[in-house]
């Protein structure tokens, strides 16, 4: 504190002095002029804090509230005593403002107190102000209210602001910050500090239930497991619920959740969920369990004779369409089975396979295995070589299970080859031998199986002696393309027979039309006539 006086040349000394409330002075300093020294008195307060310069200006460190005084600088000279005063002002900034005692939760609709903002140490005192997302927040009854209390330190002299908040909150104060701030005096004016934000966890009813299907698939099976899970828009979300399910009147209480094992056809139905204290609240789903049966008769491994009938059926039950493909030994029909007289090629492995193509994983397939057994039949045939050198022998043969053959030779000649046989096809197949026979022979071709031996012979003209040659079997593969050549044929006689047809029926309409328009020109085609036999005539003489 400067001493504001002008030193006069004949000064004697200088004191400060500081004025008690009551008026009275108590001096504190003392600088003689000639002497140069200073002298401090002995005021506990100021020990140790003072400090006076050579113009008289004094120092206090370590400002206390105390010292908001009024100081006087006093230069005494021997004709008068000039004073100074100087008004000392303390300022002590607030800590920064904290809100403390933070409601846990706040709940719609009710007044609830949501913290206290506190800021300390502060000299003067000084205001605190709430904001809600960045704006001020006024008292207003029933929703906002305010309470302000100002604490001051005996020792210290310093004060402590606290305000308290109580707060009517609603659902648009969900994810809100709250905030204070204190607002103070300094040297330079009024200074406003804030403090860090708050959000709160904002409690509101269930406005709204629903009701899911976990796991979420596009469709159920039967043998799945499925939960329903029950759920509240409201914070907190309700831990509690009553499930309905399909024709039962009765709720079951049970957690947000409800598992349903291994569900068969008949869980299909409608499902709902409620609160437990407001079952008007609900929310219901629909769930279709999806079922594929499959029956096949018959089924499993079946023997039959050839030539018999067998009815095969393959029935589908489903929830919806379903596609049912029929398989044999791994290779796709055109269409289902079915067999009015069996057949070697009929025998196989038959799999009858549904599915229901918008439900993931529901398959159903059946199987028959299909034996067709019968005795050996045989049939002989004989071709000579072209050289005339030999003669081949066949013997064609059918049955299954697949019957051995055997061949005897009654007779003189020499077997060229006996060992050659075709692979078993469709119940099918042959041996033949190559003889070049000196005289006539007889060849006896003994097929034999489970079910029966059967027994053919062939007499063999001497390789000397021409004879007719008996045409070989036509083997499968052969029969199969006379067939299609067949159909041909009759595929070309009948475009033949339909074109004839339309041909026929143009001609008649024509002839129609024809009979009517030869009414009007007969006359005048009859005189034409004579008219040209007139000139034929004349010609004739002419010549």
């Amino acid at each position: 504190m400067p001493c504001r006086l002008d030193v006069p040349q004949n000064l004697m000394f200088g004191k400060w002095k500081y004025e008690k409330p009551d008026g009275s002075p108590v001096f504190i300093a003392f600088r003689s002029s000639t002497k140069k020294s200073v002298q401090y008195d002995d005021v506990p307060e100021y020990k140790d804090r003072l400090s006076l310069s050579e113009n008289y200006t004094l120092s206090i460190s370590n400002a206390r509230i105390s010292d908001e005084k009024r100081f006087v600088c006093m230069l005494v000279t021997e004709d008068d005593v000039y004073e100074a005063p100087t008004i000392v002002k303390v300022f002590k900034q607030p800590s920064k403002p904290e809100i403390v005692s933070k409601a846990p939760f706040l709940e719609t609709e009710k007044l609830t107190k949501l913290g206290d903002c506190i800021s300390k140490d502060s000299y003067p005192d000084g205001n605190i102000t709430w904001y809600r997302s960045g704006k001020v927040l006024q008292p207003l009854e029933g929703a906002v209210v305010i309470n302000f209390i100002k604490d001051i330190d005996p020792v210290t002299q310093l004060y402590t602001m606290t305000s308290s908040l109580e707060y009517k909150t609603t659902k648009a104060d969900i994810q809100m910050p709250f905030a204070c701030s204190v607002t103070y005096y300094g040297p330079a004016g009024q200074k406003t500090v804030h403090s860090e934000q708050a959000v709160f966890d904002i409690y509101y009813p269930t406005e709204q239930v629903t009701i899911q299907v976990l796991p979420p698939k596009s469709a159920i099976k039967e043998g799945d497991n499925i939960t329903l899970k029950c759920l509240g828009n409201g914070n907190p979300p309700p831990q509690e619920f009553l499930f309905y399910l399909p024709g039962q009147p009765e709720g079951i209480r049970s957690s947000n959740t409800y598992t349903l094992t291994d569900v068969r056809r008949n869980a299909t139905g409608d499902y709902r969920c409620s609160l437990t204290d407001k079952k008007g609240m609900v929310a219901s789903t629909v769930i279709t369990v999806h079922y594929l049966d499959l029956s096949l008769n018959p089924s499993g491994e079946v023997t039959k004779q050839i030539g018999d009938t067998l009815p095969v059926s393959c029935t589908i039950s489903a929830s919806r369409n379903a596609t049912v493909v029929w398989m044999k030994d791994n290779t796709r029909l055109k269409s289902s089975p079915s067999f009015s007289s069996l057949q070697y090629q009929d025998a196989g492995n038959y799999v009858c396979e549904t599915a229901l193509q918008e439900v993931e994983g529901l398959k159903k397939r059946e199987s028959l295995t299909l034996i067709v057994e019968g005795k050996p039949q045989i049939k002989m045939t004989k071709k000579t070589d072209p050289s005339g050198l030999s003669k081949t022998i066949i013997c064609h043969v059918e049955g299954f299970p697949k019957p051995a053959i055997q061949w005897t030779i009654t007779g003189s000649g020499s077997v060229i080859n006996q060992t050659e046989e075709s692979p078993y096809i469709n119940g099918r197949y042959y041996s033949k031998i190559i003889i070049s026979p000196e005289e006539n022979v007889t060849l006896t071709c003994t097929a034999e199986n489970q079910l029966e031996r059967t027994v053919n012979s062939l007499n063999v003209s001497a390789i000397s002696i021409p004879e007719h040659d008996e045409a070989d079997e036509i083997s499968d593969e052969n029969r199969e393309k006379v067939n299609d050549q067949a159909k041909l044929i009759v595929g070309i006689v009948v475009g033949l027979l339909l074109a004839a047809l339309v041909a026929g029926v143009v001609y008649w309409l024509y002839m129609k039309k024809s009979k009517t328009a030869s009414k009007h020109v007969n006359k005048d085609l009859g005189n034409l006539e004579e008219n040209k036999k007139l000139e034929e005539n004349n010609h004739k003489t002419e010549a």
